[in-house]
C-alpha cells in the first residue's frame, strides 16, 4: 500500500538508507533523477541540514518526488527479499510508486510525472491545506466546513479529511477547538483532492500526454474508481490527486475476495492504521506498517520479515 501527501517528514527511511544496500541503492538512483531535472537532492534534504522529523517538512516540490522515492525504494527492498506483491494499492500521490512497481510505467516517468506535478501546483494553484478530523464524517454537513471546504478523503467511521483554502483553514480550527474534536493540520501546502487544484490540471495533463502507459504487471487496487485494474484509464494519475480518496470503500471491495497481508510501504504507516480502526469485524486480514516516525524501522521491518518467514 501506497500513501500520499501529508504522510511524510525529514529523516523518513533514514535508518533503512544507513543499513540497507538494497534501499540505499534506488534512493541514490532516483535522487540521481531528481539532481538532474532540478537542481536539488531529496536526499540531502531529507537527511541532513539538521532537519529533525519534528521540523515542518511541506514544500510540494520536494515533498512530491520524497514520498515517491522512499516507497518504491521500500518496495524493491521488500520484492529483493521475496515479498512479492499479488495487488499494488494506490492512494493519491501513492498511486505513482504502485503504478510504476506493478509495471504500468517506467520508474524514471513516474518520478517525472511526479515532479511535474508539483510544478504544476506550485505554478498555478494558489495555497491552500488539509485538516484531518477524528469524528464522525457526517461532522462535514455542518455549514462551517462544507461551506469553505471539500471532503478529501473518509478514512474509516471516525475519521475524514477535509481541504480548504489557506484562509479559511484558521477558522475551522477553530471551531473544531471549541467543539473539543481531535484535529491534526497536515503537513500540505496545497489543498489536494478539491477544485481549488484545478488549474493544474491542463499543462500536467500536457507533460502525460508524453508519458508511455502500458498494461500493469501486477494488479492495481485503485482508491478513485474503487476497483482493482490492469490497464489505467485517461487521466488516471489526475484523477487519484483530485477526486476524494475512497481508500475504505477500495479495501472493503478487497476484503469481499479473501483475506490478506496489508504492507503499508508509506512513510508514517498511515494506510496500516486506518485499517487497525476500519477493518471490517469478520476479517482475518492483517496490516503492517514499516516505516513510522518513531524510529522503529528496523524492528517493524524483522517482525514483518518473520510473520512471512524469510
Amino acid at each position: 500500500m501506497f500513501s500520499g501527501q501529508g504522510s511524510q517528514y525529514f529523516q523518513m527511511g533514514a535508518g533503512l538508507y544507513d543499513d540497507n544496500p538494497t534501499f540505499r541503492e534506488w534512493m541514490d538512483r532516483l535522487d540521481g533523477l531528481v539532481r538532474a531535472g532540478l537542481g536539488i537532492s531529496v536526499i540531502e534534504t531529507l537527511y541532513s541540514g539538521g532537519n529533525g522529523k519534528g521540523t515542518p517538512f511541506d514544500r510540494t516540490l520536494l515533498t512530491h518526488p520524497a514520498i515517491f522515492m522512499v516507497e518504491y525504494s521500500l518496495a524493491q527492498l521488500l520484492i529483493d527479499m521475496g515479498i512479492k506483491p499479488d495487488i499494488v494499492l494506490g492512494a493519491s500521490l501513492g498511486s505513482f510508486a504502485a503504478a510504476a512497481v506493478g509495471g504500468f510505467l517506467a520508474v524514471e516517468d513516474a518520478l517525472n510525472a511526479v515532479i511535474q506535478q508539483a510544478m504544476a501546483f506550485e505554478e498555478n494553484c494558489e495555497p491552500g491545506g488539509m485538516i484531518a478530523v477524528l469524528a464522525d464524517p457526517g461532522l462535514f454537513a455542518e455549514d462551517f466546513l462544507s461551506s469553505c471546504s471539500e471532503l478529501a478523503s473518509i478514512n474509516f467511521s471516525s475519521h475524514f479529511v477535509v481541504s480548504a483554502k489557506q484562509r479559511e483553514i484558521a477558522a475551522m480550527e477553530a471551531i473544531l477547538k471549541e467543539r473539543n474534536l481531535s484535529y491534526q493540520r497536515l503537513p500540505v501546502t496545497y489543498p489536494f483532492h478539491s477544485r481549488w487544484i484545478e488549474d493544474a490540471k491542463e499543462p500536467f495533463d500536457a507533460f502525460m500526454r508524453s508519458v508511455q502507459i502500458q498494461q500493469g504487471r501486477t494488479a492495481l487496487a485503485c482508491c478513485d474508481c474503487t476497483d482493482v485494474l490492469f490497464g489505467l484509464p485517461d487521466e488516471y494519475f489526475w484523477s487519484v490527486v483530485r477526486h476524494p480518496i475512497r481508500f475504505r470503500e477500495t479495501v472493503a471491495r478487497m476484503e469481499r475476495q479473501g483475506d490478506w497481508r496489508y504492507i503499508d510501504v508509506g512513510p508514517s504507516g498511515t494506510l496500516a492504521t486506518f485499517l487497525k480502526y476500519g477493518m471490517p469485524g469478520k476479517s482475518k486480514s492483517t496490516a503492517h506498517a514499516i516505516l513510522t516516525p518513531y524510529g522503529s524501522d528496523r524492528t517493524n521491518l524483522s517482525t514483518l520479515l518473520s510473520a512471512l518467514g524469510c
